[in-house]
């Protein structure tokens, strides 16, 4: 325990040091490549999530309840109409943004956000939607939670959104502020969800036929994931969320696991007082990997792209607390080594883009921008 508490107060060693500026003249030199940052979209709210149509267009999700597309060039559009009301309210607001991975042939396009009640209570819900011109048309409303899980709470909402190379669609709330809750199979919140694309359970879910349980849970015991990403090679899914003061997590999901928030935990609450004096407990798995201090994880990604051949299949993780992104190199489930790549703002979103180019959604101001190789 003295050693846990003794790392609050120890900063990360071997970190690079940048100019005040984002868009420094000077390459940025990590361990693989030199890259340089480059703007590529101004004047936005609180930017969420990123989404690339196959034409090179980019969708952006702002908090505040607006969806945006990004022409090639950089353009911003006028807000996108018919977008499902939100509660824009605390964390909560438009949150991820994701396409079907048959978006050619199907159109649908998905989105989580908090779902308001005439109460002013709210819960994370998923719709699908169509995109024609500058509106959405034939939105669906496919998930929304248990009337008992809609809360007056406005933190912890989640909330990522992937697809499987089955095209399951898995999805993440956070525990809402009510941590007890995510270690019971009868609550939505705490969980990663798995169902198929139109809002149905599969029937290989772990608690499928469960009166007892929710049958579109896939996984539970976590605080507030707000990032999900499939490795590549594997088809692993891989998950990052936050911890309260300390211990923010890296996991490896496993289907019906407990990932054991609240019950154990690396972290402490903001006010420096104990949530738990255990970090094991059997029958939960632990983390692949956590950072003390925390680092406020967000977003991650698999880099896929041909740009930085370097960093191929290197896990990229975003940080809101210190604005950074972090590089993870990672073997047989083990992270060899954790580069942080730069520092600047608050750091929500992270996105390969078709030009192999690494798109980073910044807030404080709302912006976009991308990496580039330096030579």
């Amino acid at each position: 325990m003295a050693l846990r508490f003794l790392l609050y107060g120890i900063l990360c060693v071997g970190l690079l040091t940048f100019s005040d500026s984002l868009y420094a003249d000077s390459p940025n030199k990590s361990e693989r490549h030199a890259f340089r940052i480059e703007p590529f979209v101004e004047g936005l709210g609180i930017p969420w999530g990123m989404a690339f149509l196959p034409d090179g267009r980019l969708l952006v999700s702002e908090r505040e309840g607006r969806l945006r597309l990004v022409d090639r060039d950089g353009n911003l559009s006028n807000p996108l109409a018919n977008v499902p009301p939100v509660r824009a309210k605390g964390q909560g607001g438009l949150l991820d943004v994701a396409l079907h991975p048959q978006y050619e042939t199907n159109g649908w396009i998905y989105l989580s956000y908090s779902q308001a009640r005439g109460n002013g209570d709210s819960f994370t819900a998923i719709a699908r939607a169509r995109l024609n011109g500058t509106a959405l048309e034939e939105v669906q409303l496919i998930y929304q939670g248990p009337n008992d899980d809609f809360s007056g709470h406005t933190q912890h909402y989640g909330s990522r959104i992937v697809f499987d190379e089955d095209n399951y669609l898995y999805f993440s709330v956070g525990d809402r502020g009510q941590r007890p809750e995510a270690q019971l199979i009868t609550t939505a919140n705490g969980k990663i969800h798995r169902l198929y694309d139109d809002g149905r359970i599969p029937e290989d879910n772990p608690f499928a036929g469960r009166t007892d349980a929710l049958e579109s849970i896939w996984s539970y015991g976590h605080r507030n994931p707000q990032g999900l990403a499939f490795h590549p090679q594997t088809g692993d899914l891989w998950e990052a969320e936050h911890g309260p003061r300390g211990g923010d997590e890296l996991n490896k999901i496993v289907k019906g696991q407990n990932f054991g928030w609240p019950a154990i935990s690396y972290g402490i609450n903001y006010n420096g007082t104990i949530i738990t004096e255990k970090t094991h407990e059997v029958g939960m798995l632990q983390p692949h990997y956590y950072w003390l201090p925390s680092i406020g994880v967000c977003a991650i990604d698999f880099y896929e792209g041909d740009r930085f051949p370097r960093w191929r299949e290197n896990l990229l993780v975003a940080s809101l607390r210190f604005g950074r992104l972090h590089r993870l190199q990672l073997e047989d489930d083990r992270v060899l080594h954790d580069e942080m790549l730069f520092e600047s703002g608050r750091l929500r979103d992270i996105e390969t883009g078709p030009d192999g180019l690494i798109y980073l959604a910044l807030e404080k101001p709302g912006r976009i921008v991308r990496l580039v190789p330096a030579n």
